[in-house]
């Protein structure tokens, strides 16, 4: 397991800010209030655990496939429905959403090979990730990747918790299949809008694996 880069500046903060804390309360309520100054230097060290957690990058075997639309993130399967997309298609599409809470492993990768011909920044709102409206509401990144085979909408979302959404493709770049596109932190949702006739592999409530788990064939 690494670390990912976006979480350098979080971790030193966090353990230094909670560092601090500490020895200020040691210091002054030590020889006092010893069970008060362990208790949260418990706490503190479970704060810091929890969030290097967060930033992981876990080893994994990740798949690649030419007819296969890869997970793009961590989490649980919250939507399989019809939509209709009013930002890019302005069609009718196959949405498949992932929910991923603080537990788990943030980073956002692309569910298949091709060119990025979208990328757009949106602000909005702070719903809950698996709120209806989140989707069109909430503040959110969406990219459109394309190859020979399929045109797919993938949509980086803001939660309640989440503060920050980071991607890094470019319009016209070449993009590999499950290679990193971004990262949310504390909490979000990652929407995939598909060509309606598409494969669905995955089921409602299904946990997956970003860069592992087939979500559909094309």
């Amino acid at each position: 397991m690494t670390i990912h880069r976006e979480g350098y500046k979080s971790i030193a903060l966090a353990t230094l800010l909670l560092g601090a804390v500490n020895i200020i309360l040691f210091w002054f309520l030590g020889t006092t209030m010893l069970w008060l100054c362990a208790a949260i230097l418990f706490i503190s060290v479970v704060l810091v655990l929890f969030i290097v957690s967060f930033f992981r990058i876990p080893a994994r075997k990740l798949t690649i496939s030419g007819n296969s639309i890869i997970a793009p993130a961590d989490g649980k399967v919250v939507v399989i429905e019809e939509t209709t997309d009013e930002e890019y298609f302005k069609d009718k599409r196959l949405q498949v959403s992932i929910f991923m809470s603080p537990a788990n492993v943030h980073v956002n990768r692309n569910p298949i090979t091709g060119e990025v011909i979208y990328n757009k920044y949106h602000k909005g709102k702070y719903l809950v990730a698996w709120h209806p409206k989140s989707s069109t509401e909430n503040e959110r990144h969406s990219v459109v990747i394309k190859n020979e085979k399929t045109e797919i909408l993938v949509k980086q979302i803001a939660g309640a918790l989440a503060k920050r959404i980071v991607n890094y493709l470019e319009v016209g770049q070449k993009v590999n299949q499950t290679e990193e596109m971004g990262f949310i932190k504390f909490g979000s949702r990652v929407d995939l809008l598909l060509p309606v006739g598409t494969k669905i592999n995955v089921l409602m409530n299904e946990k997956v694996k970003g860069g592992v788990t087939v979500i559909a064939t094309v």
